[in-house]
């Protein structure tokens, strides 16, 4: 009876162990439509690939939902395992001291294989220390580009083949697409980012001071200089002509490109799997144009998207179970088919040379434009990337000033003036939060 007890004991204890539940790990993100699908299509796939964690991703709607969303359930004692932060949240995410675990710092803990040096260095350089270390794992990179409507080309007699290279090629193109019965020849989403953090980035030109942020506080905005009033008023005055048209905040202007009614576009290239599902016409990705009287431009333009951080408050096995996901994440094949199917560059090395390897970018030679251009040089203090508290807040107000330039209630060196001023009020209050903390 008693080998008989100790034997059902021991199965029981067996049956627990093999049937137990696997350890849930909570990860909020803001990919919405097609790339949503994608994102829960890859933890789908780790899920099935093991059984000792279940990832379950959540959607928290915008990037700036999502941030906040994370802010508040830490505060409230209840934060998600990992976090989707918007590159403009990273100087955010590195103030909040206590609230995050370190990349770099897990994946040794877990005794996980993890090369900084592994990843694209354009990618890897923004969410690292001046020491090289990863605080965050590159998740959805991107940069901005040019999209054009092949078609409108043809009929307004311009060479599809030959986009436009230059600013003043962009504007005489654009006003011969209006001319040919088009309601606009260019439009832009997210017009901080594009049209004046990577504008700057790829003309060299500092967006502000201290390398942008990098090298620490007390920094300045200083993006309202000579180069960047003449572009402000060229578009400015093109706005007067119907030929700029503004489609509103974030990626609003989309839908004038995809309807067919603006073919000059300026967007991320995350957005290419969108643009290829739901334009009805042929279309094509250029590199964004810049001052051909620029010294040195064009240089580099500098990533969007966003990367993946770890929260505190975790148990032991949600972090080997977080540690286990984002080295699923980083596998080449992974990062290959979220590439192609998003748009989103690959963040390693070997995802980006197995997807060439397999010939993508033949039929699909848009996406590594960007790459080519992401690394089209060696990245300066001025180019490496944008990393300021509050940068969320600041590119709020440039939207706000930009609205009001084109709403006429301000000139364009006024409305540039004020974006300044604002932002620097911003990066003080930014400041004596951090240091308090």
């Amino acid at each position: 009876m008693k080998r008989l007890v100790i034997a059902l004991a021991a199965f029981a204890l067996l049956c627990g162990t093999a049937f137990a539940e696997p350890v849930t790990i909570e990860f909020w993100h803001a990919m919405g439509g097609k790339n949503g699908d994608v994102t829960q299509a890859i933890i789908d796939k780790f899920n099935a690939s093991q059984g000792d964690y279940k990832v379950v991703g959540v959607f928290k709607g915008s990037y700036a939902d999502t941030m906040n969303a994370g802010i508040a359930a830490f505060r409230a004692g209840q934060p998600p395992a990992i976090l989707q932060v918007y590159e403009v949240g990273t100087a955010t995410m590195m103030a909040a001291k206590g609230a995050i675990v370190p990349v770099y710092k897990l994946m040794k803990e877990e005794g996980r294989s993890f090369d900084p040096h592994e990843f694209i260095p354009a990618i890897s350089g923004y969410y690292s220390t001046s020491a090289g270390q990863m605080l965050s794992m590159p998740f959805n990179s991107s940069t901005a580009v040019m999209y054009y409507n092949k078609d409108a080309f043809r009929k307004a007699g311009l060479d599809p083949a030959k986009p436009p290279t230059t600013w003043p090629e962009v504007f005489a193109d654009a006003r011969k697409l209006k001319a040919a019965g088009y309601a606009g020849g260019l439009t832009s989403n997210w017009f901080g980012w594009i049209q004046l953090e990577n504008f700057s980035a790829w003309h060299n030109l500092p967006f502000g001071t201290k390398s942008n942020g990098f090298d620490g506080f007390d920094t300045r905005l200083v993006f309202n200089g000579p180069l960047q009033l003449r572009h402000l008023t060229n578009l400015y005055n093109l706005s007067k002509e119907g030929v700029f048209i503004y489609g509103g905040r974030d990626n609003a202007a989309n839908t004038l490109f995809t309807s067919g009614q603006v073919p000059i576009h300026f967007e991320s290239i995350g957005g290419y799997g969108a643009m290829k599902s739901t334009c009805t016409f042929d279309f094509g990705v250029a590199m964004l144009p810049y001052y051909p009287d620029v010294k040195g431009a064009p240089q580099n333009s500098i990533i969007g998207g966003a990367s993946l951080w770890v929260l505190a408050k975790q148990s032991p096995a949600q972090y080997k179970g977080v540690a286990a996901f984002l080295t699923f994440l980083s596998k080449p094949d992974i990062q290959s088919y979220f590439h192609e199917q998003t748009g989103y560059l690959p963040v390693t090395l070997a995802a980006y040379k197995l997807t060439k390897e397999q010939g993508y970018y033949k039929d699909n030679p848009g996406l590594e434009v960007a790459i080519r251009q992401l690394n089209y040089k060696t990245p300066t203090p001025n180019s490496r990337g944008i990393r300021f508290g509050y940068m969320p807040q600041i590119r709020t107000i440039c939207d706000e000033q930009w609205e009001s330039i084109l709403g006429g209630k301000e000139t364009v060196k006024q409305g540039l003036d004020n974006m300044v001023r604002l932002g620097d009020e911003l990066l003080r209050k930014f400041e004596k939060i951090a240091e308090a903390e």
